[in-house]
C-alpha cells in the first residue's frame, strides 16, 4: 500500500472519530439564591449508546484550575465535594442527545466558565464549547444597558410628537366637516328660500361652489389648534 493512500486513509479515521458536535449558549444569567439551567446538546454520527459519557467542569472567574463538578455514565454522579456540593441537578436525556444540568442556591462564587465534554464511543472527540455564568443581585431584565436607554431617550419623544400630530389632524378634520356640514345646510336653507331647492340655475350653483371654496379656505387657516 503506498504511503499516500495510507495517509488518506487516517485521515478519513481521524475525521470519523471526531464527529460529536456539542452546542452550549455562549452566557447564562442567574439570580442569588435561584437556580439556572445549564443547557448542553450534541449531536454524533454514531448511534445513541449506554456508553455515552458526559463531563461538566468549572473554572472559577478568579481563575484556577478545572474542577469537575459532574460526570455521567448511566446516571449522574454530581460532586459531593467543593462550592457545587449538593446542588448540580442532572436535567439531560441522553436519548434526546440533552446533557445540561441545573445549579441551584445561586451565589456570586458561581460566576465563571463551565465547559461540557460528551464521548459516544467510537466518538471520543468533540469540540469543546463553554458558558460564560453570571450571578447578579437581581434580574438581568431589569439591568437595562446604555444602549437600551440611548435607544428609549431618542425613539420615545419621537413617538410622543407622532401621537400628538396624529391626535391633532384628527380635531382638525372633525372641525372641518362640522363647518362643512353647517355651510352645506345653510346652502340648502338659502335656496330653498328662494325658490330654488330643486334646480338652481347656473349662476346660483356657481356662487354656492364659490361660498364653498371661501369656507375651506377660511377653515384652513382660521383652524384654532388645541
Amino acid at each position: 500500500m503506498g504511503l499516500g493512500r495510507l495517509l488518506l486513509l487516517l485521515l478519513a479515521g481521524v475525521s470519523r472519530v471526531i464527529s460529536v458536535n456539542v452546542k452550549m449558549d455562549s452566557e447564562v444569567y442567574g439570580v442569588i439564591g435561584g437556580q439556572a439551567k445549564l443547557p448542553c446538546s450534541f449531536q454524533s454520527d454514531f448511534t445513541i449508546s449506554e456508553k455515552v459519557t458526559v463531563d461538566w467542569k468549572y473554572k472559577p472567574q478568579t481563575g484556577g484550575p478545572l474542577e469537575m463538578i459532574l460526570h455521567y455514565q448511566g446516571e449522574a454522579y454530581p460532586t459531593t465535594t467543593g462550592i457545587f456540593k449538593g446542588r448540580i441537578l442532572w436535567k439531560g436525556n441522553i436519548p434526546w442527545k440533552d446533557a445540561s444540568i441545573a445549579i441551584e442556591g445561586l451565589t456570586l462564587q458561581d460566576n465563571g466558565t463551565f465547559y461540557c465534554t460528551v464521548k459516544n464511543p467510537p466518538d471520543v472527540f468533540s469540540n469543546l464549547p463553554h458558558t460564560v455564568f453570571t450571578v447578579t443581585e437581581k434580574s438581568i431584565f431589569f439591568q437595562l444597558s446604555e444602549t437600551t436607554l440611548l435607544s428609549i431617550l431618542v425613539f420615545a419623544p419621537s413617538t410622543v410628537v407622532v401621537v400628538l400630530l396624529l391626535v391633532r389632524m384628527g380635531r382638525k378634520n372633525g372641525v372641518l366637516g362640522k363647518r362643512r356640514k353647517s355651510a352645506k345646510k345653510s346652502s340648502i336653507e338659502v335656496s330653498k328660500e328662494t325658490g330654488m331647492d330643486k334646480k338652481p340655475g347656473c349662476l346660483m350653483r356657481m356662487c354656492l361652489r364659490c361660498a364653498n371654496c371661501i369656507d375651506d379656505s377660511d377653515d384652513e387657516q382660521h383652524v384654532p389648534e388645541r
